[in-house]
């Protein structure tokens, strides 16, 4: 790993253990695999949100080995099925995700849509993993905000299909309104992602969370 990314990756990582989060650094994706694993136990139930960052590490390959009761949201054929299983998540033993944004002093950022992931990050499984590329390292929280809203929103909305204003122009409506910095301004589609915001700073419970930053450009 370049000598610069290093330091920086290690920076993070300290300022989120003086927020009481564990925080682990991986080169590659193998790497953050393997600190993955070494992070489960066979048997365990676990769960995800939906995370690109855990495809392209092999995870959600992992997950789904057999090796431990996986609580698949995507097996839901109606809405209430789909409720069910997300309450289901809840108490599993583990919860794994990726995050939005994280701030160089150790804060969390995230925004969801149905807001099942922010509340499993917020109040959720006694353990939650999050696998980090670099490229969501942010300086703070107004270039996470930022970041939403011209990175990770529009290449979602692209993603699931969804038509909302940032998946035909590449960014937040809110941009060209000149309210870019303000968190919760968006455009007032129905299919809108972006509807509740978790800020994930000092944490009570140390060790909850754990951070596996990662030393390549992973999901969105």
């Amino acid at each position: 790993m370049e000598q610069t990314l290093q330091a920086k990756l290690e920076s993070v990582a300290e300022n989120l253990r003086k927020n009481s989060m564990e925080a682990y650094i991986a080169e590659d994706k193998a790497e953050a695999k393997e600190i993955v694993e070494s992070l489960l136990r066979d048997g365990m139930s676990v769960a995800t949100g939906g995370s690109v960052t855990l495809s392209e590490c092999g995870i959600t390959e992992l997950l789904t080995s057999g090796r431990y009761n996986f609580v698949d949201r995507s097996k839901g054929k109606t809405s209430d099925d789909v409720r069910r299983l997300y309450g289901e998540q809840y108490s599993t033993d583990t919860y794994l995700c990726s995050s939005n944004a994280v701030t160089e002093d150790g804060v969390l950022y995230n925004v969801d849509g149905n807001s099942n992931r922010v509340s499993m990050i917020a109040f959720g499984p006694s353990s939650v993993i999050m696998v980090v590329g670099y490229n969501k390292i942010v300086k703070d929280l107004s270039e996470a905000i930022l970041r939403v809203k011209t990175i990770a929103a529009p290449k979602n909305t692209v993603r699931l299909g969804i038509d909302t204003y940032c998946s035909k122009c590449g960014e937040c409506v809110s941009i060209s309104q000149g309210k870019g910095s303000e968190m919760s301004a968006g455009c007032e589609s129905d299919s809108r992602i972006c509807c509740s915001y978790l800020i994930s700073g000092k944490q009570r419970h140390k060790g909850r969370i754990k951070v596996v930053l990662v030393g390549e450009e992973l999901g969105y």
